[in-house]
């Protein structure tokens, strides 16, 4: 991929947590199907479902999935899904809504996560000085290479120049390269989860 070439969009899907009271079942039934009929007339749309953790739980999680946050967002800006959700005003609360492409941290739950595992919170994000550790593996031998790597480039400029050159580099290759890498490496001794 050339340098010019931006990343592909990455499909992001919605898990949204919504109470309903045991006599509206029917009617949430009914009205979830309904916002999946019109979502599907959306491009770029590639599913949704929900799930109960047990029966006659109040919490209904409902999940659904675009295949970019430009399409994502077609959909929740729609007028279509504006005039839905104002149908469900007294029939649903909404007490949980979490979007994920993955990327969003670098300490996220897993991508995916099976259905009867939606009734439990996600694991939390592991203590902050093991992100610190996890963060500092990652950017103490990245910063040594630039510096070494980049002094032939930045002699003579100006200090602004060369730290904003090594960010440049930096920055995008510890984003979506290398701490994603040491990040997965790491945890078992962050989270205690195995490797993904």
């Amino acid at each position: 991929m050339s340098a010019s070439t931006p990343a592909p969009a990455r499909p992001v899907t919605v898990a949204i947590t919504r109470q309903v009271r045991p006599e509206d079942e029917i009617l949430m039934q009914a009205w979830a199907d309904a916002g999946s009929t019109m979502a599907r007339r959306f491009d770029g749309f590639l599913g949704s479902g929900w799930v109960r953790p047990a029966a006659g739980s109040l919490d209904w999680h409902m999940l659904y999935r675009f295949a970019s946050p430009a399409h994502l967002e077609a959909w929740e800006q729609s007028r279509e899904r504006q005039r839905w959700l104002a149908s469900g005003q007294g029939l649903v609360q909404a007490t949980r809504v979490e979007h994920r492409t993955g990327i969003e941290g670098w300490f996220d739950e897993p991508e995916e996560r099976r259905a009867e595992d939606l009734g439990q919170r996600p694991p939390p994000a592991p203590p902050r000085w093991k992100q610190m550790v996890v963060i500092f593996t990652a950017f103490f031998p990245t910063s040594l290479a630039l510096a070494y790597l980049l002094a032939p480039v930045t002699d003579g400029w100006p200090v602004v120049g060369r730290v904003l050159l090594t960010c440049a580099v930096a920055i995008p290759w510890m984003t979506y390269v290398f701490l994603p890498f040491v990040t997965r490496l790491y945890l078992p001794w962050t989270t205690g989860r195995p490797r993904r």
